[in-house]
């Protein structure tokens, strides 16, 4: 198991955005959270299988195409206290 943090930049805010990213990444099974940041991006937080990680990111990136500019992502180390993915506030 690896975790990414996962930042999403362009209009990705009042899109159905974090529902939509906690759907995608339930059905890939993965572990974490989705939250909106005061700059007007998403953060996640992901953890689970690495092939299964990245067919999420590619798989929130084609739904939302055209609203996310950029995806900045950062290898971290597991955290155990993720047991389901949420969205956080």
């Amino acid at each position: 198991m690896i975790a990414k943090h996962i930042i999403f930049i362009g209009r990705v805010q009042g899109v159905g955005f974090r529902f939509t990213a906690q759907r995608i990444a339930n059905r890939h099974g993965l572990t974490g959270f989705v939250r909106n940041q005061r700059e007007g991006t998403v953060e996640m937080f992901a953890q689970g299988p690495s092939g299964d990680i990245d067919n999420c990111i590619t798989d929130i990136e084609q739904t939302f195409l055209g609203y996310i500019t950029k995806t900045k992502i950062t290898d971290l180390a597991p955290n155990p206290q993720y047991t389901d993915f949420r969205i956080t506030f």
